[in-house]
């Protein structure tokens, strides 16, 4: 199968294009920013402009639309709504002019809001940002899209937060602070997490290539899930010794802080790697229910402990991960 897959030369991306050749198909990566793994693949270009991406689609057979704006700290805000929702009309309109009846698109548990306990895929949406926002967004225009036409094959998969080696994401930025001894513990830790493995989100997304006509949409999380203290504990172990002393605070006092480091970024013009979103996600319980994806057959290749302690090891242990500067990448909610 002839494949273009937008914004491929990402975390994320850069592991799909690896499965997608591995399983023998034809790729074409179409992003702003070049590819180190598959330069040879790569087409520069943007998913907000029209002529970039129909020209990119000529003659494939599926587009996997991975392109996002996702990070806490994103400026300005319309940018959220240029990339995620314009990205998406997009694609859609390079789709139709293409003859192009499948799109795998990346979605996000975000759309179900802060704080909610194992939604499903027919759970209430109420996202909370603006990344969730958008996402919900784009996600009605390609439904829209499916609807047009009953030949067509939509597959939408949100997942939660994906982490792996390479990532410059939340669980990388976890591990980087335990390492450190920056890291602050901030609440009980009951709080539950869902988490993906880069390495087996891959796998599903090839696969949604044989999707069946229709809209399909699946919650990707890789299970049992962790409470936060077991998720830094676990974290803390794989560390071998590299962990240093960790202060716990009660949650109140964290959100202050969280708010008076709001104000400073405001006053400094500075991002900052504390805020107070970023200490209610840590506090606040996100999982999701994967019924679904494990009634659909699929096995994962690493186990959730498999894969965390692996990451942590590469980044860690084997190369020194702290001397790597802070970055964003895509593929985080």
């Amino acid at each position: 199968m002839k494949v273009l897959v937008i914004g491929g030369s990402g975390f994320i991306g850069t592991r799909l294009i690896r499965q997608l050749l591995a399983d023998g198909h034809e790729v074409t990566n179409l992003d702003i920013a070049p590819s180190q793994e598959h330069p040879q693949i790569t087409v520069i270009g943007d998913v907000r402009q029209f002529t970039d991406v129909k020209s990119a689609a000529v003659g494939v057979d599926a587009i996997i639309n991975l392109s996002a704006q996702h990070r806490d700290d994103v400026k300005p805000l319309s940018l959220y709504e240029e990339v995620n929702v314009g990205g998406a009309r997009t694609v859609i309109k390079a789709a139709e002019a293409n003859a192009v009846n499948r799109i795998v698109f990346t979605s996000t548990v975000a759309v179900y809001g802060l704080g909610k306990v194992n939604p499903n895929e027919n759970s209430p949406v109420e996202p909370f940002n603006e990344y969730g926002r958008t996402k919900l967004a784009a996600e009605k225009l390609l439904r829209a899209w499916a609807d047009g036409d009953a030949q067509r094959s939509l597959s939408m998969v949100r997942p939660s937060v994906v982490f792996g080696e390479a990532n410059r994401g939340n669980v990388y930025n976890l591990a980087r602070q335990i390492a450190s001894g920056r890291f602050v513990f901030v609440g009980k830790g009951r709080n539950r997490k869902s988490m993906a493995y880069v390495g087996n989100i891959a796998v599903f997304l090839a696969g949604r290539l044989s999707a069946p006509t229709g809209t399909d949409i699946t919650n990707f999380a890789d299970k049992p899930d962790l409470t936060t203290r077991e998720l830094v504990d676990l974290v803390r172990d794989s560390l071998q010794g590299r962990a240093k002393s960790q202060l716990s605070i009660p949650l109140w006092l964290g959100t202050i802080a969280g708010y008076g480091f709001d104000l400073l970024a405001k006053v400094t013009r500075r991002n900052l790697p504390i805020s107070s979103i970023r200490i209610k996600k840590f506090a606040a319980e996100t999982t999701v229910d994967t019924g679904k994806l494990q009634a659909s057959g699929f096995v994962p290749a690493y186990t959730l402990t498999e894969a965390l302690r692996a990451t942590v090891k590469a980044e860690f242990v084997d190369r020194d991960g702290l001397a790597d500067p802070p970055g964003g990448s895509e593929g985080s909610e």
